[in-house]
């Protein structure tokens, strides 16, 4: 058993220096050896014992003329293999479902297909009205406040292709205006959340926040929607971050970084 322990004991201290190399190895310099040695409380016969397993097994390189370590390819091949698991349906499953625990409303998870949006998952309280939204349904960008949510970080093209689409109007308070469209996205990109006020069905309204994948792109968005007479101006404040959080906390997982535009707002 002591031996066990002190195996279980090395591959902590390993493992820790091999996140402390991850975090301050920025601009492929690399870490010192005494920098990780003091930082960490370690001796330096002890950091070199700990890294000679991650060498061997190309998670950290040493720098043979500096010394400095930084993270080696084989971390790069496992952060593939691990992004390439991921489903996105699969990843955003439980924060969904504790995001309707927790507001009370429907939640819905969609992808864009331009200019519409395509509905992949519902979760909804049965004793509320159900929204007419079903998995597998497309709605136009535009109109939803899950389109305008991924719209806001999508580029000029994509604007452009859903306003060359067309903007009709399917309730009196339609977004019809390109330049209006537009004021609404930066305003999305401002708040970090996008709001659908009646704009989609006229008793409903909605709050979204995208989703973002590893290479920091719209892999997404979350909604909540709720009748009107639920879903108040001051109760759409209430939510939106409460969106903004568990859409961070799925592009985590899918590996956006830290930086990652899902967390402004």
């Amino acid at each position: 058993m002591t031996g066990e322990r002190n195996r279980s004991a090395s591959l902590r201290r390993a493992l820790g220096v091999l996140e402390y190399v991850r975090a301050n190895a920025g601009g492929g310099r690399g870490v010192p050896l005494t920098r990780i040695a003091e930082d960490l409380e370690l001796s330096k016969s002890t950091v070199l014992r700990l890294t000679v397993p991650l060498v061997e097994a190309d998670l950290l390189a040493r720098d043979h003329e500096t010394g400095r370590f930084r993270l080696g390819p084989g971390t790069l091949s496992l952060s593939q293999a691990y992004l390439a698991s991921l489903d996105l349906r699969t990843v955003a499953a439980e924060p969904l479902r504790r995001l309707q625990h927790e507001v009370g409303e429907t939640c819905h998870l969609v992808v864009h297909d331009l200019p519409d949006v395509v509905y992949i998952d519902k979760v909804e309280n049965e004793h509320h009205v159900r929204m007419a939204s079903r998995v597998g349904s497309r709605m136009p960008a535009y109109r939803t406040a899950v389109g305008k949510a991924m719209l806001a970080w999508l580029d000029e093209e994509a604007v452009e292709g859903v306003i060359a689409a067309g903007l009709p109007a399917v309730t009196e308070r339609t977004i019809t205006d390109p330049a209006r469209l537009r004021a609404e996205l930066a305003e999305v990109r401002r708040m970090g959340y996008a709001v659908d006020d009646r704009e989609n069905e006229p008793e409903v309204r909605c709050v979204a926040a995208a989703i973002f994948d590893h290479a920091e792109r719209v892999a997404g968005a979350l909604s909540v929607s709720g009748l009107t007479s639920r879903m108040r101006p001051a109760r759409v404040r209430e939510v939106g971050p409460l969106v903004t959080q568990a859409c961070r906390e799925i592009s985590r997982v899918l590996g956006a970084g830290s930086a990652t535009r899902a967390r402004r707002g």
